[in-house]
């Protein structure tokens, strides 16, 4: 291993599933030390300079699943000017990848306060990818009463890993709630908008049929930094507080770029 990758470890392709024109997931084996639900690592590749290119993203999988946490599934954009998606983008199952040895990132389970019955996941794009490792873990099924799962894309096609979230809801027996919403098609029974907007007017909460109460419920946002700025800023203005380690909270977000 070069210096220029110090901290990666060899993998290589082992599945790749074509979502949209430019949405993916591509499944790869490489022996990483162990992570839990919700982390990140980086992904490497030489781009056509010969230059490597390294960029962060989530794992969808529980590090727990029955082909354990050294195969892992990432969901990726392929950016058409992006540094390394388009070169993502043209792995076939066999070729070499390289991943971070080490995961990152603390929206994961044991950052959420004891106190919270409902957990609400609040996604844009493939920012959902973190919350189904999450909503995979067994920890999660028997810990909450409530979690609803919200997944805010341009059109419906982008509502990915539909029988993924079916399964869940089956496991969950209920007490998984699952909100899609399409900003620009118009399709019915699926909520249109922003997430901010269908917070402060109400829509999120019928929808879920559920109200969240700052004594019992936490919100993750993860997605873009638009998205988590002004939905920080709508949960302000219901009375919650940012979560912070040394002030529990009731919300906390990571931004997916």
């Amino acid at each position: 291993m070069s210096d220029d990758l110090k901290g990666f470890v060899h993998g290589s392709v082992c599945a790749f599933t074509q979502w949209t024109e430019n949405e993916f997931s591509i499944r790869v084996k490489a022996d990483i030390q162990p992570y839990v639900a919700g982390q990140f690592t980086k992904l490497a590749l030489k781009n056509t300079n010969g230059e490597w290119v390294r960029r962060a993203y989530s794992f969808v999988n529980s590090p727990n699943h029955s082909a354990g946490h050294n195969e892992m599934e990432f969901l990726i954009i392929d950016v058409e000017s992006g540094s390394l998606s388009p070169e993502l983008a043209t792995l076939n199952i066999g070729d070499s990848i390289y991943v971070g040895e080490k995961a990152s990132g603390f929206m994961t389970l044991n950052e959420i306060p004891s106190t919270a019955k409902d957990l609400w996941l609040l996604s844009t794009g493939t920012a959902v990818g973190p919350f189904l490792s999450i909503l995979s873990e067994e920890e999660s099924q028997k810990r909450f009463e409530h979690i609803v799962l919200v997944h805010a894309v341009r059109t419906k096609q982008e509502l990915v890993y539909q029988d993924l979230i079916s399964k869940l809801q089956e496991k969950y027996a209920g007490r998984l709630i699952y909100i899609p919403i399409v900003s620009r098609e118009k399709i019915d029974n699926i909520l249109t908008g922003r997430i901010p907007a269908l917070l402060q007017n109400n829509q999120l909460m019928t929808a879920a049929k559920l109200t969240p109460q700052p004594e019992s419920s936490f919100f993750y946002l993860c997605g873009n930094p638009a998205m988590v700025h002004d939905t920080r800023d709508a949960l302000l203005s219901l009375g919650f507080k940012k979560h912070l380690r040394r002030e529990p909270g009731h919300f906390s977000s990571e931004n997916y770029w």
